[in-house]
C-alpha cells in the first residue's frame, strides 16, 4: 500500500529537478497497485513465472515515466540501461520480449476496474491532503492515436486490427502577436482521452477513454456525473 508523503508530495521544484530514475522510483514506491498485483498473481497460478506479474507491471510504469511511444522502445531502454532494469527488478538482465507485454497488456483490460480504483485511491489521498483540491475544475481532451491496423470490411479481429478505435478530428484556434488567427486541425485514428482536472494544481480528477470521434462536451456529462458517484469531489 502506498503512503503519501503529506510534507513534500507538492514540493514541485524538487520533484522536477529530479532524474527518471528517481521519479521511477517513486512511483513504484507510492503507487497503490497492491491489490491489483494480487489479482493477477492468482490468475496466474501455477503457470510459469519467467517473468514476475510485479517486474513486468514496473517496466510498464518505467515506459510511463520515461514517455516512451512504443512496447520496442522500451525494450531497448531496458537493455541498454542496467539501472533501469535493476529498479524494475530485473534480474539476469532477462528483459520481456514483445509477446510478454502483448498478453499482459489483454490481462490488464481485463482488469480495467482494479486500474481505475488505483487512480480514484490517489485522487482521494490527494484530496486529503488539499482541502481546496477540485474546487476549480476544467475539461479537456487528448488525441491517443493507435499504431494498429485499421479494421477491415468485415471488421473481424485478426490480432493486429483495432476494431474498437475510429477517426478523430480536433481544431485548434489561436491569435498571434501581430494580431493574425491561426488554425490547425489535427487528424487521428484510435481514441479519445477526456480529462477532469484541477485547474489550480494541473492534477487529474477524473478521466475517460473513448472512440477517437466521441465529442468532448458530450462526454463531459457523463464524466461529471460520473465522478459525483465514485468520488468524494462534486
Amino acid at each position: 500500500m502506498a503512503i503519501i508523503p503529506q510534507m513534500n508530495l507538492f514540493s514541485w521544484t524538487e520533484i522536477e529537478e529530479l532524474g527518471d530514475l528517481d521519479r521511477l522510483r517513486l512511483v513504484i514506491e507510492y503507487l497503490p497497485d497492491d491489490k491489483l498485483m494480487r489479482t493477477l498473481e492468482k490468475e496466474r497460478k501455477n503457470g510459469r513465472d519467467d517473468y514476475p506479474i510485479r517486474v513486468v507491471w514496473n517496466t510498464i510504469l518505467a515506459g510511463v515515466v520515461f514517455e516512451h511511444k512504443s512496447i520496442e522502445s522500451l525494450i531497448r531502454e531496458l537493455n541498454r540501461n542496467a539501472q533501469l532494469r535493476w529498479l524494475c527488478g530485473i534480474e539476469n538482465g532477462k528483459v520481456p520480449p514483445s509477446y510478454v507485454y502483448s498478453r499482459f497488456m489483454k490481462k490488464l483490460i481485463d482488469n480495467e476496474d482494479e486500474i481505475e480504483a488505483i487512480f480514484l485511491t490517489l485522487v482521494e489521498q490527494i484530496s486529503e491532503v488539499l482541502p481546496d483540491f477540485g474546487k476549480s475544475l476544467a475539461i479537456d481532451g487528448k488525441a491517443i492515436p493507435s499504431f494498429a491496423n485499421r479494421k477491415n470490411k468485415n471488421e473481424k479481429e485478426d490480432g493486429r486490427r483495432d476494431t474498437d478505435a475510429d477517426h478523430g478530428v480536433k481544431s485548434y484556434r489561436g491569435k498571434r502577436e501581430d494580431g493574425s488567427t491561426w488554425e490547425k486541425i489535427v487528424r487521428w485514428f484510435g481514441y479519445k482521452l477526456h480529462l477532469v482536472v484541477d485547474a489550480v494544481y494541473e492534477l487529474p480528477v477524473f478521466f475517460s477513454v473513448t472512440k477517437a470521434s466521441v465529442p468532448d462536451i458530450n462526454e463531459a456529462h457523463k464524466l461529471l456525473e460520473k465522478m459525483k458517484k465514485t468520488t468524494s469531489i462534486a
